[in-house]
């Protein structure tokens, strides 16, 4: 099973933690998974968002940046996965 939701942020982020408990509640809800990734880790993901951390990607594509809006990811996730 692939996650759905990537948390792109960095360790000792307190944006990142504060995205990363609403994202764990979403996806506790509606039964999708995330997967982090940190910018520390790979320069592809650094070069284009270190600016913007914590991103969320939803089925790869970005959804947001510096805050995780609960109700705007439910209604993400509420979508079928692109084929």
């Amino acid at each position: 099973m692939t996650a759905r939701v990537t948390l792109v942020g960095k360790p000792d982020c307190h944006l990142c933690e504060a995205a990363r408990e609403v994202i764990a509640a979403v996806c506790a809800e509606t039964g999708d998974s995330f997967v982090e990734r940190s910018i520390l880790d790979d320069p592809v993901l650094a070069d284009r968002y270190w600016e913007q951390i914590p991103v969320t990607l939803v089925d790869g594509v970005e959804h947001d940046f510096w805050r995780v809006d609960p109700a705007r990811l439910k209604a993400a996730l509420t979508l079928p996965p692109p084929a």
